[in-house]
């Protein structure tokens, strides 16, 4: 057992390094290796808050310049780790949206708040303009109340269905009244917010609709449940809902949305094992209370609480890891963003593409892995782990590595150059096929047998015989294909 004192070893920090960054750097792993849990949390997430905000007249467009973004040298990792959680967890689309300029706004509102207080970035993604026309609040109007923000706020932003022990934490009584709470709002052309008190459902106008009150038979409130107008009829209604819905607690008389938000977490930076509720429960109390999340709504704590927890650390084994061990499929955007920034190439020009292979742009390589930025399938977010294993998107992961890999033209920074990550004064091919394994920042996950299958490929089957790098069809042909190999491996693909 361990906790925020315990000293990380080489695979711990390159495990620690890889789930919260993109790519683990050899040098960045002899770094982290002999410090603690607490001092590489504190470290990860101490980067300055940030408001960075995207541009882009097209919705491709921005999507490369967030991938840009991840890989630039100077963006801390675990803070996209965050927003593309946080993305998912608060999921939105440009399909329905149709503007880049509000997508990439409530993209910078996630930056600003992935590790503030997760209650506050609640009110204010009610105000959102994408938010706002993705789930019909503008289309929300005292006569019919639209109920589908009303909804996915308790289902999926807070509460969820059902608690962790598989009792209903809402009925379709509190849907109806908060919806109440939401109409009237709308946006002007710029996407600020504003409430419109003639188009607001009030008791005055509606009196057969009842009293504004929700958890009546949830929430250990009691019978009496929760008014949300006792400070007044208006503009202060939703944000009266979010602080009720905080209070709410499940069937352990634990906070409800603290307990989900934290198992929601620990599932994304620990593995798909933990995505069952009898799993998860107790591990997801602790954090909170550890973190004191539950009172303080702070995310950076929260995710503190997780990273320094033996959890985290459970399957940060060396090669070779089996069935029987619980590893994650990467996300796409991580897989590739990982990637680009391990082998120093940023995707070219306007329209971000990676040059090499089939010359695709960097947003088509993600979608076609099945993770379209800006535009998650549903507001249910990506369904994770298997989803992104099938035949097709596997073979579109492997189509990026061979693209990256052969990347030979565009400016310097668009080409990969293997000068840059390794020595190409080595002849040794075993040598060589470690450099090629750190330089993918997954060393030692490959087992001996692994190893010498691709020594075995270098050398065309004499693996004593030395290896010229300064030989042209040696160096573009066999080493990019070792190269390609190892980004395809399950060890690039698993973290």
């Amino acid at each position: 057992m361990g906790d925020e004192n315990t000293v990380l070893a080489t695979a711990e920090a390159r495990h620690f390094l890889r789930r919260t960054r993109f790519g683990a750097k050899p040098a960045e792993v002899a770094a982290l290796a002999g410090r603690t849990r607490g001092e590489a949390a504190d470290q990860a997430l101490g980067f300055p808050v940030s408001k960075k905000i995207f541009g882009g007249r097209y919705i491709d467009e921005t999507q490369g310049q967030w991938f840009k973004y991840m890989t630039a040298k100077t963006t801390p990792g675990l803070q996209e780790k965050l927003v593309l959680f946080l993305h998912d967890h608060f999921a939105t689309s440009n399909a329905m949206v149709d503007s880049p300029r509000f997508m990439a706004r409530q993209n910078g509102l996630l930056r600003e708040y992935c590790r503030q207080d997760f209650r506050a970035l609640t009110k204010r993604i009610n105000r959102d303009a994408a938010m706002m026309e993705f789930l019909d609040t503008v289309r929300n109007d005292k006569q019919i109340p639209n109920e589908n923000y009303a909804r996915e706020l308790l289902e999926l932003f807070t509460l969820g269905v059902t608690d962790l022990n598989g009792n209903p934490n809402y009925t379709q009584a509190d849907v109806v009244q908060i919806a109440r709470a939401f109409t009237g709002w709308r946006y002007v052309s710029s996407g600020k917010a504003y409430f419109d008190p003639s188009r607001h459902d009030t008791r005055a106008k509606f009196p057969l609709r009842g009293d504004k009150r929700i958890f009546t038979e949830v929430g250990g409130f009691g019978p009496g449940g929760r008014e949300f107008d006792d400070q007044g009829e208006g503009a202060s209604e939703i944000d009266r809902v979010v602080d009720h819905i905080f209070e709410h607690r499940d069937s352990d008389g634990e906070v409800t949305t603290a307990r989900r938000l934290a198992a929601r977490l620990i599932e994304f930076f620990c593995h798909g094992g933990y995505a069952e509720a009898a799993v998860v429960k107790p591990l997801a109390t602790e954090v909170v209370a550890a973190s004191g999340f539950d009172v303080s709504w702070n995310l950076g704590a929260l995710t503190r609480a997780i990273l320094v927890h033996d959890a985290f650390y459970e399957t940060a084994g060396t090669a070779p890891f089996g069935s029987a061990e619980h590893k994650s499929l990467s996300w796409p955007a991580d897989y590739i963003a990982s990637t680009l920034r391990l082998l120093g190439l940023r995707p070219h020009g306007r329209w971000s593409v990676i040059w090499g292979g089939g010359y695709r742009q960097v947003s088509e390589h993600a979608q076609n892995m099945g993770q379209s930025l800006f535009e998650p399938p549903s507001v249910f977010g990506w369904d994770w782990e298997e989803s992104w294993m099938t035949s097709a998107t596997m073979l579109a992961r492997f189509q990026f590595a061979r693209d990256v890999s052969t990347a030979r033209s565009g400016s310097s920074t668009s080409i990969f150059d293997p000068a840059r990550v390794m020595d190409l004064t080595l002849t040794d091919g075993g040598a060589i096929v470690d450099a090629v394994v750190d330089a993918c920042g997954v060393g030692g996950l490959f087992s001996g047998a692994e190893r010498d299958v691709l020594i075995e490929y270098l050398t065309d089957g004499a693996p004593a015989a030395p290896v010229d790098l300064s030989d042209w069809d040696t160096r573009e042909g066999k080493l990019r294909g070792l190269v390609a190999l190892v980004l395809q491996s399950p060890a690039c693909q698993l973290r």
